[in-house]
């Protein structure tokens, strides 16, 4: 009788931890996808070769680019919603490179732009950053990467201090409607003393990439392209002094 009862309640636990697990799977996989305006930043111009394979690579047509920029999506979001503000980086001679994570997610493959620094041995020097959770990763990633001379974290901040005492340029950028990054963190991480601080009025959460709404997030003052070119001018300032 007792057995009986403890296969019954086996299998009751193993229901549950089936449920419970393919929860978090459907919710993870349910990601934000990309809208209008990155469908047409992946198109390839005159300036710019666009190539979307393993990774999102923005390649600058009328120069060698010497100088290159790797970005970790947010949690949830597909890599091509980040098209636009990286297309703005590469415009400025900079080759730019979008790394897909598994499930969107960066915490499932921070060191991926390993792949991306022995895939590209042509380019000298390396900057990396990130969006939210993706920015997480990038700062650990880069605190102990000789390769990564740069660091931009978009509405993020490192986990700790790994940042706190690195040889590296950091740039702290956010929007001042962020209802979604706990600003305070943002505005106090631990970074190098000469790291830049930015905020952009009437920017939030969501609009440092095209993918719409996020949950959770405060409405924007200003719109989704100029708090891009923002962002995409604030992160070239930081790669020219490289």
């Amino acid at each position: 009788m007792k057995s009986k009862r403890l296969r019954k309640l086996l299998f009751l636990i193993t229901c549950i931890l089936v449920v419970a697990v393919g929860g978090i799977i459907f919710w993870m996989s349910r990601s934000y996808d990309y809208k209008s305006i990155a469908a047409m930043a992946l198109k390839s111009n005159d300036s710019i070769k666009v190539t979307d394979d393993n990774f999102i690579v923005f390649t600058p047509e009328n120069k060698t680019p010497t100088k290159g920029f790797v970005f970790y999506p947010g949690a949830k979001v597909e890599a091509e919603a980040y098209s636009p503000l990286c297309k703005k980086i590469a415009e400025a001679g900079y080759k730019v490179v979008i790394v897909k994570m598994p499930l969107n997610f960066a915490i499932f493959s921070p060191d991926k732009a390993d792949e991306v620094i022995n895939l590209y041995s042509d380019i000298d020097e390396w900057a990396i950053g990130g969006h939210s959770l993706g920015g997480v990763m990038a700062s650990k990633y880069a605190s102990n990467q000789e390769k990564i001379k740069g660091i931009v974290l978009y509405a993020s901040y490192p986990e700790g201090d790994e940042l706190e005492g690195v040889d590296k340029k950091v740039l702290s950028i956010w929007g001042n409607n962020d209802g979604v990054a706990d600003l305070n963190k943002v505005k106090g991480a631990k970074l190098p003393k000469d790291a830049e601080f930015v905020e952009i009025e009437g920017g939030n959460h969501a609009q440092f990439g095209d993918y719409g709404v996020q949950s959770g997030d405060s409405k924007a003052t200003i719109g989704n392209e100029e708090q891009m070119d923002i962002a995409a001018k604030k992160t070239i300032e930081m790669l020219n002094r490289l």
